[in-house]
């Protein structure tokens, strides 16, 4: 039962919809209308510039660490990583906002810095070179699901299937970017400090 109660103060933990909250404290209206109708950092940059989208980005990592957090201190590394999972679970499916959320990418990051900062790393310096070598966050992301999938069972079969689980629920929140980087019609980054 403590476990299970771990799984769910992180689902609520990650159900905290940052994106949304920051871009109206910036004044920046409804993100939810606003782009992709997105509630993460790659949409909030649309409405608000890097700035928020930056503190976006640091908010969702943080409520996925407090969420490690509390599971390590439960149950130990393995629990700690399920808990990361569940927090992404919440962010893609916030029961907030009727169960409509983002997409995880900045959330498995936050797990990754927690759970292991090597890994973290390596993950950040394939987004970043993608990202800019492509200009896709999408596809950015997509090549983070997959080298963090792989690298994941470097530190431990438990970990490594919940990180796995966690890159598989992101992918399938990509689904619809897959389809328009396929059919040439996924928008690129625009970086941007402010609107």
């Amino acid at each position: 039962m403590l476990y299970v109660f771990g799984l769910i103060i992180a689902y609520l933990l990650g159900s905290i919809p940052f994106g949304v909250l920051m871009t109206r404290w910036f004044g920046r209206g409804d993100l939810r209308k606003v782009g992709s109708g997105n509630i993460g950092a790659a949409n909030a940059m649309r409405a608000g510039g890097l700035r928020v989208a930056g503190l976006v980005w640091i908010a969702d990592m943080v409520k996925s660490i407090a969420a490690v957090l509390i599971g390590m201190a439960m149950g130990g590394d393995v629990l700690a990583a399920w808990c990361g999972f569940a927090s992404v679970l919440g962010h893609c499916f916030p029961i907030w906002l009727g169960f409509r959320g983002g997409k995880g990418v900045s959330c498995l990051f936050g797990i990754l810095l927690a759970i292991n900062p090597l890994l973290f790393i390596i993950c950040g310096i394939v987004w970043l070179v993608v990202a800019f070598s492509f200009g896709y966050s999408s596809l950015a992301g997509l090549t983070v699901f997959f080298v963090a999938s792989v690298l994941g069972f470097a530190i431990g079969g438990g970990i490594g299937l919940a990180i796995l689980a966690s890159c598989l629920l992101c992918l399938v929140r990509h689904m619809e970017n897959i389809g328009r980087l396929i059919g040439g019609t996924e928008s690129k980054l625009v970086w941007k400090w402010k609107k």
